[in-house]
């Protein structure tokens, strides 16, 4: 069966790989190449209510990239690099916003909050681009002082460069997010004043969604009463995914919490993945982590169905074309 014509047959040979892990990747670089399918654009008049820190998409290149190695940083380079490279998302001049989850007060080896040095090296990479400032903020569950320390980011991100802001009532701004299930909610500052915006989470176990990837870490730009969200928690993670509309997603699987999220607190409910996946299709890379760790397919995560259908991206990643590089 030719695997480059086969739909199924690409997608077991993505997942084959995380499978096999690194010593399975015979070869440095290899790269795979896949047929991607368009959707209708949202609507003009939609998108002009909502910022949208988009790029232009670009047939030549990959939309999604497994990377994988024993160093973070190291990962995070080759991602971006096999997506183009850090210049197709940030520009000289950029205000640039990376938004890891740092909600709670745990240790990176705890895997509940973002690897430090998967954020040190994205910081690192847009200043280097020539991005004007860049800022790494979140806005906590956990005490932010707390979580911002105890996590090693907000050191990580002042040592590379950048600064790092603490959810201060006073930043907030009440905004229509014009979302199915969300209205008027306080948004904190920062999210509404970039030119670029990258999204850094961490790979977890959740106990109400399955797991909490890229699109559910947009939690952490809003204030206010959040626990009330999970009343209808697919319908709100899709309207704040359809509100930011990324740069750039890349999902920290250098370690991942396999249970008890999204606070863990075991390191038995941890394990070494040493990967990282990177997309500008946020549905596709939420579709594979979830796939490729848990098993669990996109279509049992009914916020993933509802992006698909507003427009934010596919969830069959096997149709993207997709690049897997091994340090």
């Amino acid at each position: 069966m030719d695997s480059q014509k086969d739909p199924s047959a690409r997608r077991d040979a993505l997942l084959k790989i995380l499978r096999l892990g690194g010593a399975g990747v015979a070869v440095s670089g290899l790269a795979v190449w896949l047929r991607a399918r368009s959707r209708r654009p949202v609507e003009a008049e939609i998108l002009a209510a909502k910022p949208d820190f988009q790029v232009p998409a670009d047939p030549l290149l990959p939309e999604l990239v497994i990377s994988q190695g024993e160093d973070p940083a190291a990962l995070v380079r080759n991602a971006i690099t096999g997506l183009g490279g850090i210049k197709r998302f940030v520009s000289r001049g950029d205000v640039v916003v990376v938004k890891p989850n740092i909600a709670w007060d745990r240790t990176p080896e705890q895997a509940a909050t973002t690897n430090p040095e998967v954020v040190r090296e994205m910081v690192r990479l847009c200043l280097d681009a020539g991005a004007k400032r860049v800022v790494v903020t979140d806005v906590s569950c956990n005490d932010a002082r707390r979580t911002f320390q105890r996590s090693g980011i907000a050191e990580a991100a002042r040592n590379a460069g950048a600064e790092t802001l603490l959810p201060e009532e006073r930043r907030f701004k009440h905004i229509n997010l014009r979302g199915d299930a969300l209205g008027v909610w306080p948004v904190f500052e920062p999210f509404l004043a970039a030119d670029k915006m990258i999204n850094l989470p961490i790979a977890k176990h959740h106990s109400l969604t399955g797991v909490t990837l890229g699109m559910k870490n947009w939690y952490g730009i809003l204030g206010g009463p959040r626990s009330q969200l999970h009343q209808h928690i697919a319908e709100s993670i899709v309207d704040l995914a359809d509100f930011v509309r990324p740069t750039l997603t890349l999902i920290d699987a250098y370690r991942i919490l396999v249970r008890n999220g999204p606070t863990g607190g075991s390191l038995s409910d941890v394990v070494l993945k040493k990967t990282v996946v990177a997309g500008t299709d946020p549905v596709a890379v939420d579709a594979y982590v979830a796939k490729a760790f848990w098993n669990l397919e996109g279509t049992a995560l009914s916020y993933l169905t509802l992006a698909q259908n507003r427009g934010l991206g596919k969830l069959k990643f096997e149709n993207l074309r997709t690049c897997v590089v091994h340090a």
